[in-house]
């Protein structure tokens, strides 16, 4: 699983922060969306813009850590008259959960969108139980070799 954090003990403060980053002309946080779709996770990243060259996406031990980079223009004889565009390095870190299979990620990147599919591992994927009862036949395996087993006469 896919760990995120819902409390915030501070509310506020990140828009705080994203605003004085924002102001100095930092990057600031990208917009992400995450979800299950059967045996994998899906993790969708937002990176308009970037320089293609400088995307990276590495995992070191339970951490998905993802950089990109967005140089400004440098055109000459150019006066800005409005730039909301951040520049600089973005970063964005996620610790996976121990059922994410991190030996088999993929990666795609088209239309400014950073695509990385996490596969589950077998050992968490969702699986049905075969259950025995009275009048039903016992499957194979160490179940049916104990109903085998036979128990010496008593007198």
């Amino acid at each position: 699983m896919v760990q995120g954090f819902a409390f915030d003990p501070f509310p506020g403060v990140d828009r705080l922060v994203e605003r004085m980053f924002a102001a100095a002309g930092s990057p600031t946080a990208t917009a992400m969306d995450l979800y299950r779709s059967g045996d994998h996770y899906v993790l969708h990243l937002d990176l308009p813009g970037i320089d293609p060259g400088t995307l990276d996406a590495s995992v070191d031990g339970s951490t998905l850590t993802i950089t990109a980079q967005r140089s400004l223009r440098t055109d000459e004889d150019v006066e800005w008259l409005l730039r909301e565009r951040p520049t600089g390095t973005f970063t964005r870190r996620l610790a996976l959960g121990d059922d994410v299979d991190t030996t088999n990620i993929a990666a795609t990147y088209q239309d400014g969108v950073l695509t990385v599919t996490l596969p589950v591992t077998e050992a968490t994927t969702p699986r049905k139980i075969a259950i025995a009862g009275e009048g039903s036949p016992v499957p194979n395996g160490p179940a049916a070799e104990a109903k085998a087993i036979s128990h010496p006469a008593t007198s």
